[in-house]
Order: structure tokens, then sequence, then C-alpha cells
């Protein structure tokens, strides 16, 4: 019973663990005759070598009988009605995987129609599972039909394209239909729209944007008639278009699956471009117009083009290439006049009243009331054609594209005026005879016409330097100006010395403007000029330049005397060692220079030829500050302060090996035109060089060894002291630690020396292993002093010792712990006696004890034994006959 439930038991673990899964494509499948069919087998769940076989056979019905079709492993398995098909290439299996493969037929026919099996030979240890698997294909005829119709070959941009195809098919079958548009380039074929099998639209990836604008709208028919309309083409539509219809099934599992398809070309467009057929005229044509202040001026710009209507046109009037007016594509118009403006800084130039209309379709006219002198200029009409990217259907919401821009020829337009006149001349007030002195120029307006009623006078001043005072070539540049309304305006680079006060630009007289520097410097020297513009108001009641006169040039300048520096640097106190202070005095000695403040710089360099390091600096306010070159944590070691109204000092506290260096002082002298105002630069000098240099010694050391006793007794605890002494530079006692190792000899004089115990200089102790029940300790008496503990000392003792020292000390020098060299003790014998009565003294007195013990009571033993067992004492008479019974034997 037993045997039979373990049978039982197996098959149903087999069963559960494997069995075998054939599995074909989902059918029934529906395939178009002439076109290639493709029926994937594969198995899983199954045994045996990991690549399986697989065999074909097909039946016209379910139930009749099957023919071989074709085998992966056995060559002459096709049925002979088959063999030339597959010999040829037409049938064929094609091996996905190990386990997977796919029938491939590549036109089939009619009589192919029926059901397939997929076989696989049997590799498991246990029949289980399916080990075939069919499908049913249908075969239906071809019986898809594309018929596009030819678009017009060429089209007006902004057009639109409208693409028509009819795609059908006799429906025997649950088959579906799909059309796409597509347009080829060169080479280059895309996707527009994609339409069905399941009625959805797809669009190419470069036509989304377009479609969900509505520039792209299908049109379905009846009798498989579609229309595709491309609205507002551009040049980027060219191209070759066809038309692509294709017939689906859906399968089971909810695949669609292509069966057929026919592509056909529906012809060639091309896009005129705008630019080809856009032509721009203006009216009047005649090339110059002459007019007087006051004139309305009248111009018509004309616009046409082939396909105006679906065009929208932004016009606009250039004045010299500058826009006046606009009317933007959507019909809003907008004046630029207020973009003209005086050159120099005055109020802006208006010009006259500006008005631009859209008289009709495709003209626009510009009028200018009250034209000015500034209204005169080249004029020309600039239109730029736009089309509207999106569809019709997007209600005006699409994006624009720009698809032409001409501009009309040009018609000179000329307003006559009578310029005011006027004489201009500058002359010097105060003259500047040494630096720091004031400066004041006069710049005088006389024998002034024709300046009207109301006209007004401006003034620009301008500075060019002397060559060889301040550059080597002379440059110009503007101080400032006074406007027709008396607004100040300064040049960016002297509007401080403007607000303070150092510089200033008036108007004395009604006539007369005023330059004047409070304190004259050397870049101050040079050659001024004044320039003096007349300003008249137009018929807007606005401010206008009419004319502009300079004045000749009048130079300043005086004899000069440079300002020098004389810069000496000391040293205060020297380091001659390492952690010493270090400090230099740096004194200031001037020539040609008044009262002035002075920034230093306190700079190094290891050598004459290395890097130059700045390592701290003070500002002319005594602001102190460190350079790149300083050691953030180093900082509070470093001094720099002015001890003196020309004297400076600065300070390093303990002073390091990579402090040894050339020092000096690098100071430059600024002086302020007055209080408030901002520091000029004078002149620089350098000092003579410091030198920090000393040698690093290093404390010296030495090492003792000595024993409290050089002969103990076993178990006694022998002591031995490493000392160690200090002497030259003697670090403190926090800037110094030891790594101390002790070794022992077995034999006097011998070669093998183990280490017995070590202390790191972080006070971490290492006990070696050992042979010997002893133990060892290591203890810090002092800074200097270690001791070596022998606790229960035996006889394998016994020998030399001798201790190993490395010192390491804080280096003053360079801030870092530092190595010194390895120390190593004389050596000490450590005698263990050994002694003869010690050693038998309490044997020899255990035995004795034991011996007595085992006497005394050998003797109590025998007395209890003799009252015990002898108690009759009553004399009983020896028989005689007895006796001589004995006497006989």
């Amino acid at each position: 019973m037993d045997r039979v439930l373990g049978i039982v038991f197996t098959v149903f673990v087999l069963g559960e663990v494997s069995a075998r899964v054939v599995k074909v494509s989902p059918g029934p499948l529906i395939r178009v005759e002439g076109q290639p069919v493709s029926i994937r087998c594969d198995v899983s769940e199954y045994e045996g070598p990991r690549e399986q076989d697989f065999e074909w056979e097909m039946s016209s019905s379910s139930s009749g009988s099957r023919i071989k079709i074709i085998s992966t492993f056995d060559a002459a398995y096709s049925h002979a009605s088959l063999s030339k098909r597959v010999a040829s290439g037409d049938i064929s299996v094609e091996r996905l995987q190990d386990n997977q493969v796919e029938l491939k037929v590549a036109e089939v026919k009619s009589t192919d129609a029926g059901f397939y099996w997929c076989q696989t030979p049997s590799t498991d240890s246990v029949i289980s599972g399916n080990y075939e698997a069919k499908v049913k294909l249908i075969v239906i005829p071809n019986t898809l039909r594309v018929s596009p119709l030819a678009p017009p070959p060429v089209v007006p941009e902004g057009s639109d394209i409208i693409l028509s195809c009819n795609v059908t098919r006799e429906l025997t079958q649950p088959t579906y239909l799909s059309v796409t548009w597509s347009v080829k380039r060169g080479s280059t074929s895309e996707d527009i729209l994609v339409f069905g099998p399941q009625g959805d639209v797809a669009v190419g990836p470069k036509y989304a944007r377009r479609y969900a604008d509505g520039g792209i709208r299908l049109v379905p028919g009846k009798n498989g008639a579609f229309e595709l309309v491309v609205t507002r083409a551009t040049p980027s539509d060219d191209g070759l278009y066809e038309c692509n219809g294709t017939e689906w099934t859906h399968e089971d599992g909810g695949r669609w699956v292509k069966i057929v398809q026919g592509v056909r070309e529906m012809g060639t467009v091309a896009v005129t471009p705008t630019g080809q057929s856009l032509s721009v005229k203006i009216s009047p044509s005649s090339p110059s117009l002459l007019l007087t202040p006051g004139n309305t001026l009248t111009l018509l710009c004309s616009v046409a083009a082939d396909n105006l209507a679906a065009l929208s046109l932004e016009v606009t009037w250039l004045v010299d290439n500058r826009d006046i007016i606009t009317m933007d594509h959507s019909g809003v118009v907008i004046s630029n006049t207020s973009a003209s403006s005086s050159p120099a800084g005055g109020a802006p130039g208006r010009r006259g009243e500006s008005s631009l209309e859209r008289i009709r379709v495709g003209d626009y006219r510009l009028g200018v009331r009250g034209v000015s002198a500034e209204d005169g200029g080249v004029y020309a009409c600039r239109v730029r054609a736009f089309v509207e990217k999106g569809g019709r259907s997007s209600g005006g919401g699409g994006r624009w594209h720009m698809a032409a821009e001409k501009t009309s020829s040009v018609v000179t337009v000329k307003v006559a005026q009578i310029k005011p006149n006027f004489t201009l001349t500058l002359d010097p007030v105060l003259t500047p005879l040494a630096t720091s002195d004031p400066t004041e120029l006069a710049c005088h307006v006389t024998n002034i016409t024709h300046l009207p009623r109301g006209g007004r006078l401006a003034v620009t001043w301008e500075h060019t330097s002397l060559p060889g005072v301040t550059q080597d070539l002379p440059t110009s540049h503007l101080i400032g100006s006074l406007d027709a309304h008396g607004n100040l305006i300064s040049a960016s680079s002297l509007s401080e010395k403007m607000k303070s006060g150092a510089l200033t630009l008036s108007r004395g007289q009604p006539n007369t403007f005023t330059l004047r520097i409070l304190q004259t410097q050397e870049v101050d020297m040079g050659q001024y000029v004044c320039s003096v513009s007349a300003w008249t108001l137009t018929s807007q009641g606005d401010l206008m330049k009419s004319s502009e006169h300079q004045s000749s040039a009048l130079t300043v300048r005086w004899a000069t005397k440079r300002p020098t520096l004389n810069v000496v640097a000391k040293p205060v106190r020297e380091a001659s060692a390492g952690g010493a202070t270090f400090e230099m005095s740096c004194t200031v000695s001037t020539e040609n220079l008044r009262e002035a403040g002075y920034s230093v710089l306190i700079q190094s360099q290891d050598s004459l030829q290395s890097t130059v390091r700045t390592i701290m600096t003070l500002s002319p306010d005594s602001v102190v500050q460190h350079g790149g070159a300083t050691d953030p944590a180093r900082r509070d070691s470093l001094v720099l302060v002015k001890s003196g109204p020309a004297e400076f000092r600065f300070r390093l506290n303990g002073v390091q090996l990579s402090d040894r260096a050339f020092y000096w002082c690098a100071i430059t002298a600024w002086t302020k035109q007055q209080s408030g105002h901002t520091w000029t630069k004078v002149t620089s000098a350098e000092s003579n060089k410091v030198r920090i240099d000393f040698q690093e010694n290093g404390p010296s050391f030495a090492i003792a060894i000595q024993s409290d006793a050089s002969t103990v007794y076993p178990w006694e605890t022998a002591k031995m002291e490493c000392s160690l002494s200090v002497s030259g530079s003697s670090p403190k006692t926090d800037d110094l630690a030891y790594e101390v190792r002790w070794f022992f000899t077995r034999l006097r004089g011998g070669q093998t020396t183990t280490q017995v115990a070590s202390v790191d200089r972080f006070g971490v102790l290492r006990k070696d292993a050992r042979n010997s029940s002893s133990d060892v300790s290591v203890e810090r008496k002092d800074t200097h002093t270690y001791q070596l503990n022998i606790h229960g000392t035996q006889d394998s003792d016994s020998g030399e010792y001798h201790c190993v020292a490395t010192p390491w000390y804080l280096s003053a020098s360079t801030g870092a712990w530092t190595q010194a060299a390895e120390l190593m003790s004389s050596r000490v014998f450590l005698t263990v006696k050994f002694a003869v009565w010690e050693s038998l003294k309490l044997p020899l007195l255990y035995g004795v004890s034991a011996s007595v013990g085992v006497g005394v009571f050998s003797l109590v033993l025998g007395l209890v034994c003799a009252q015990c067992c002898c108690r009759n004492t009553t004399h009983t008479p020896r028989s005689r006959n007895k006796l001589m019974d004995l006497e006989m034997d």
C-alpha cells in the first residue's frame, strides 16, 4: 500500500512540476492571396535539450488527412506536393529561439487555406501536456483598390492643397481599411496623416501642431472616398504626394495585422512663394519732394500679389532706414516718431503728426501734417506678407508665418529752413599753475541771428588729453552738457565728480556757459572745446535742434613736478629661531606731494626669482585685509598697523620654516580733492627687502636604562626604568611624546632578540606574545621616564633587556609633529635565582608531617582493634588430647 501511494505521489509531483505547452498564433488567420504569411509556434515547460525540434502539417479540414509541410530536423519531411515550394524557399521555417520557430509562406495561395498543426517530438521523461497545436488559415482574394486624384501641380503660397484618394475592397471576411497620405522629398518620405483602421487619426510628428491648429483637415466621403485638405500652403509643402491604402484584420488577442496594402503616387505639387509675385510701389513716383515747414506730406504705398486675398500684410514707412509708423497684419497702427532724439542729449526733436490708413485692398496712405526739418529724409515703404499656419477652422487663432518681405523704391523729402547763426568764443577765467589749482573756462555765444522767438541754446563740453601726459595717444571724451531745458547731463565716468561739486557746468549769463574744476589734476590737462546748439519750437510746441557750432580748442597745461615716494624697510625684531616673532618697520618719505593717504601691501617671495605673494594689505582708510597667500589658520599671528604719520609696522608671531623669505612694503600714495570724495592714485614705490632666515636645529635626546635589582627570585616582580633626557631647544611638555619599545635577549650576548612590549606616542600599550607564565606591564612615571614591570618572574625571564625610544616633538618652525632619530639604550641583565633549601623545605616538611601522622594513626587503630576484638578474659585449659594430636601431626 505504501508503495502504491509513493508511485501516485511521484506522478502527481512530476505532473505539477513539468507539463509541455505548445502554442501557435491565435486564429483564425485571415490573409490575402499573394501576400506573405507567418505562423509562429513555441513550446514551453519541457524537459530535455534547450533546442527543440518542430514539425508542421496541414489539412483542408479539421478532421481531414494531414499533409506534411516542413520539419526543423528532417530535410525529407515535406510531402511531394509541397517539396518544390519548400526547395524554392516559398515555404520555409525560421528558428527564432531555441523553443520558438516561425512558418513562412512567401506568397500564399487560395489552396493554402485550411488548418495548420505545429508538433514537437517528445524529449520529456514523462508524457505530460500537449505536443501539438493548430490554427486555421483563411485566404481571401486581393480586392483592394487605391485610386487617387491628381492635385494641381502649382499652388500659390497661402492657398489650399486638396488630396483626394479612393480606397475600396470587396467585403468577404471581417477586414478593415486605412488610408495614409505621405509626401516624398528626394529619397525621404514622411507620413502626413493616417486614418483607420479603427476610425482613429494618427498625424506625423512634423504635422501634429499644424493638424491641432486646423491647418490639416480630413474629409471622409462615401464609397471609400477620402480627402485631405492642407490649408495655407507654404513652400515647405512642395513634394511628391502619395496615397497608401491598407487592408487590416483584427485577430484574437486584440492585435491588428496588415494583410495587404497599395501605394499610388498622386502627383507633384509645387508651392509658388509669395515673394515671386509680391510687388511694392510708392506714389508719387518722383525721386524727390521739396516742402516748406508746416506743409502736409502724403505718400501712397501700393501692394500687389497673385494670392493677395490669402495674405495678411504689415506695412511700415521708413525714413532714413528708421521706422516711423507701422500697421501690423492685424490692422493696429504703431507710431515710432518719438524714436528720433537730439544728438546733443537735449529734448527729443518732434516730427510732424503722422498717420497711416488703408484706403483699399493693397493701398496704404501715409500722411504727415505740419512737417519740419526733422521730417526730411529718404522715405520708403516696407511690406511684410504673412500666411496663417493655423487652419480656417481654428477661428483665427493660428500661428502666422512671414512669407515674404519687400521694400519699395525711395523718395527723398526735403524741408527748407533758415537755420540760426552765432559765434562762439572759449576763454580761460582761471588758469592752473600747479596740480590741484582750480580751473574755470567760459564759453561766450555772440552775434546770434535768425533765432526765432522761444528758441534756446544748449552746450556740450568735450576734453582731449595731451599726448605723453596720461597716454601715448590723445583721446577725446564727453565731459557733460546742459540741454535746451537746462538739464545737466554728465558722462558716466564723471558723474561722481559732478555730484560732489569737484566738477561743475553752469550758465552764468543768458549767453555764457561755464566749466569749473575745483582741483585740477594731471589727467585734466589737454584741449577743451564747447559745442553750442540752437533749438527752435515746432508747430506742436516742442523743441527741435536747428543748428550747432563748435568753438576752437583751448589748451590747459602747466609745468608739472612728479611726486615721488621713498620707502625704507628695516627689521625691528629679527627671528633667529622657529616660534620667534618677526617685526618690520616701513617708513615713507615724499617729494612734491601734499597731504596724502597711503595704502600698504606686505609682499614676500622665497627667492629673488620666485613668485611674489601678497601677505596683507592696508587701505588708505585703514582697512586691513589678508592676501590670498595667507594661511587662514595663522591670520591671528599677522599684524599690520600704522604706527606714525608715515610709518607702518608688520609683525609675524611664531615664525615657521615656511616663513623664511624676503619681505618688503609696496606703498601707494592717494589724494582726495575734498572730504567725502573718492581717493585718487598719485604714485607708488617699493621698499628694500628684509629677509627672515634661521636654521632649525631641533632638540637633542639621550636614553638610559636601569634596574632596581639585577637578581630576583621566582614569582617576584622585576622593575626596569627607561629614562630619556632633552637638551638644546627643549620643547614644551605638551609638545613632546615618545614611542618606547622593550626588547629581551635570553642569553648574555645572544643574537635572538624578541620584543616584549611597546607604548606608542599616544600612550597605547601593546604586549607581544611570550612563552613565559609571567606577565608584563609598562608604566609612564613622568614625561621622560617609562618603567617595565615583569610580574611573577620565572627562570625563562632571565636574560638581557634594553629599550628603544623614538622621540616626537612639535616643531616651532614648521608647526608640525617631527620625528627625531631612534635611540637605543644599553643592556641590563636580569637573573632569576633557583634556591635549593627554599625549594626542598616545604616538600620535606610535608613528608615528615605525613609520616608522623600515618604512624600515630596506625597505633590508634591497633589499640582500638585490640580493645574491640579481645574482650573474653576466662582461661580455658587446652585439651591435652588436642596437644597430642598436634604433636603427632
